[in-house]
């Protein structure tokens, strides 16, 4: 039977009803506002009935209803098969007077025949990805042999190997990896922290015997890593380090792809690939696929990690590893090697190259196996900002163990002009409005109302009531809808130094919003500010703008649950894409009048905002997102049934035509988004095939 009315609940995964294959796992929340407790979730597939679990953390939900404990904690999963073909699935929850009730009936559709990489569940689909487009063959072998003989640049890397007491299994696995690659120019430089396992040196001067580009150095003490990479710094003769971890392996064809970059741009000081884990039993998963460099990212993560190659020369003008970066001494490096250089000089290689290993004790199975390296790293990121001269008030730790930068503010913090542009439904505007004035803390800000032709009586008596306000302006722009123009009016009508578009869907949520976006945006070299924005049912909405994503742009994560992130558990983390939406977006209005501010002629409804950020893009800005600004959006509730008609469709596909043809190559190759994750939709997903060929991808040329 249905559920009563007090039950509350939302279905957040899958979004799509015709799936790739027959496993799925459903995920949602659900709770009774009348504060009587559930008992349980199912879901029935004809006759078959499959348990989920409960009390899963929603702490949105929690946020939106404080007064219910079990709000916060309303979360559930339910994995499910499903029979080939079309089916139905009753999602039902179990009520505090012992009765299932029907909360939703989902209908699905799955393949009748699977290809070979949909035959597995959902948690293996990286499995599938490698063995269709990342399993090497001796034909990519030959081929890269073949290549590398007409190198111009043939670049020498020095390998840096700290041991201490490695397991020899995982030793030796390590060393037959660097052994085993295409590229032959290379040394390794071990140095051994005073292992006590006597298997190690044993091990060591075993492989040196069989390879004079093996060097040894055994330390009398131990020091720690920092001081046994250091030692093997110092033997190094390459042209490029590269840090490598005992336990870890490198893929054969690491160092190819490596000198093959260089060769293209013999000037880069900095190259990072994309990586995995391996398991005890060998099986590769936990792929990472990273942006081009992100330097906001950077402040968040240790993005760089591995495989990373550095200019040889650079790392001992930076000093090399520093002591005391016990725990983040890579990624000390790496903020203090960026520091020196330009983004120009650093490069990304989007492809597997190296394999961390997750065995007990490593931080490949997380930071809770090296507590210290938390700390480690938000001190190295802190030490970086003191270094560089940026303006900050603290570096803190969030509860998931990423780094955070509060920027500062100066003193007065500058005035802000918040436009919202407007045309009648006044209950929309009104949430928006009053949401702002009650919860927004940021201490100098004007809201700009924007009035484009509303005539519902509701409206112009709300927009009357506003005068009173002092924080308040009512700027009538009378014509046909035009969302740039709109803006672009507002901006000439304030001498403010700082905008935030906002639409008049938008409802706040924390305070603190305002205040964190315009610490970012005043930052000289970052232009566009976005937020994160959740649907009213708590899904996400926009989480930064991917480019390509279904032939033009789309947001990323959308329509995910905030506890289920996207790749990477990118959820909590700063940093940079090339466009954000203007649905909410804090630009300096110097940034803004630089670039000629919104393209009223060509985006008068979509795309304005794409076209405008990747207008600050060219221009030398970085834009981002930052997820410690959270609003809700209740996305073009007051545009919506104008975006139906014959000539909103038409419009609509004269703009996407537009966008593709001023900015193909972008819309091409997100430099903020990885090409081996999918366009087809916006979830961050592994593509089927990656993009960088349509064929066998582990060595094709870089783009």
């Amino acid at each position: 039977m249905p559920g009563p009315s007090s039950v509350l609940h939302a279905i957040e995964f899958p979004v799509l009803r015709r799936l790739r294959r027959r496993q799925v796992t459903v995920r949602g929340w659900c709770f009774d506002s009348s504060g009587a407790l559930l008992r349980g979730i199912r879901a029935r597939v004809g006759e078959k009935v499959f348990v989920g679990k409960r009390k899963q953390a929603r702490p949105f939900i929690g946020r939106r209803f404080p007064e219910l404990a079990e709000a916060a904690q309303s979360g559930f999963t339910i994995d499910i098969e499903l029979p080939r073909g079309t089916s139905e699935v009753i999602v039902e929850c179990k009520t505090d007077d012992g009765k299932w009730r029907e909360l939703e009936k989902l209908s699905f559709e799955t393949p009748r025949f699977l290809w070979p990489w949909q035959r597995t569940g959902e948690d293996h689909d990286y499995d599938a990805w490698v063995r269709n487009f990342d399993t090497l063959t001796p034909q990519d072998k030959a081929a890269a042999l073949d290549e590398m003989a007409a190198f111009s640049v043939r670049p020498r890397f020095s390998i840096l190997l700290p041991t201490w007491n490695t397991p020899e299994k995982w030793l030796r696995r390590a060393l037959d990896s660097v052994l085993e690659q295409w590229y032959p120019d290379w040394e390794l430089c071990v140095a051994d922290d005073a292992s006590t396992a006597k298997h190690v040196r044993r091990v060591l001067e075993e492989y040196a015997a069989r390879d004079p580009r093996i060097r040894l150095a055994f330390r009398e003490s131990n020091g720690h890593i920092v001081a046994a990479t250091n030692t093997a710094l110092e033997s190094a003769r390459g042209d490029f380090v590269i840090h490598f971890d005992h336990d870890d392996e490198l893929r054969p064809h690491a160092l190819f792809c490596v000198a093959r970059e260089i060769a293209a741009h013999p000037e880069v000081d900095l190259l990072y690939s994309d990586e995995d884990h391996l398991d005890e039993a060998g099986r590769r998963y936990g792929p990472y696929f990273k942006p081009d460099f992100n330097y906001d990212l950077l402040l968040s993560q240790n993005v760089i990690c591995h495989l990373g190659a550095y200019r040889t020369a650079l790392v001992r003008e930076v000093g090399g590893f520093r002591p005391g970066t016990e725990g983040a001494q890579d990624w000390d490096l790496a903020l203090r090697v960026v520091a020196a250089s330009r983004p120009e000089r650093i490069r990304h290689i989007p492809r597997i190259l190296y394999h961390w290993r997750s065995i007990p004790g490593s931080t490949a199975r997380g930071v809770q196996e090296k507590p210290y390296t938390v700390e480690a790293g938000r001190a190295a990121v802190q030490a970086h900002l003191e270094q560089t001269g940026q303006a900050f008030d603290a570096v803190t730790v969030t509860p998931s163990g990423r780094v955070r930068i509060q920027w500062s503010l100066p003193d007065p913090a500058p005035p802000v002009t918040i436009i919202i542009p407007t045309r009648n439904f006044a209950h929309l505007l009104r949430i928006c409005v009053e949401s702002v004035l009650a919860k927004t803390d940021y201490p100098r800000f004007e809201i700009l109302i924007v009035d484009n032709d509303s005539d519902e009586p509701e409206t112009l008596s709300y927009l009357a009531g506003l005068a009173e306000e002092p924080r308040i302006r009512v700027l009538p722009v009378p014509g046909p809808f035009n969302y740039s123009l709109l803006n672009n009016r507002a901006v000439e009508a304030t001498p403010h130094p700082v905008l935030c578009l906002l639409n008049n869907d938008i409802e706040i949520l924390d305070g603190g919003w305002l205040r964190e976006m315009v610490s970012q945006a005043i930052r000289p070299e970052v232009g566009a500010v976005g937020a994160r924005l959740y649907y009213p049912d708590g899904r996400i909405q926009h989480d930064g703008v991917i480019l390509g994503v279904q032939g033009c742009a789309g947001h990323f994560n959308k329509l995910l649950s905030p506890s289920e992130p996207g790749p990477k558990s990118h959820s909590d983390l700063t940093r940079n894409f090339s466009a954000v939406t203007a649905a909410c977006l804090v630009v300096e209005r110097s940034k803004y009048l630089e670039v000629r501010g919104l393209d009223e002629g060509t985006f008068a409804v979509a795309f304005n905002d794409v076209d405008f950020c990747l207008k600050l893009f060219a221009a030398g800005y970085r834009n981002l997102r930052t997820p410690f600004a959270e609003l809700i959006h209740h996305e073009s509730a007051s545009r919506g049934e104008a975006e139906k008609t014959q000539a909103g469709l038409k419009r609509a596909m004269k703009e996407t035509i537009s966008l593709d043809a001023k900015w193909h190559d972008l819309l091409e190759f997100d430099p903020a988004y990885n090409p081996n994750l999918t366009l087809s939709d916006e979830d961050g997903s592994i593509a089927f095939p990656p993009r960088l060929e349509a064929a066998k991808l582990a060595f094709a040329p870089a783009q």
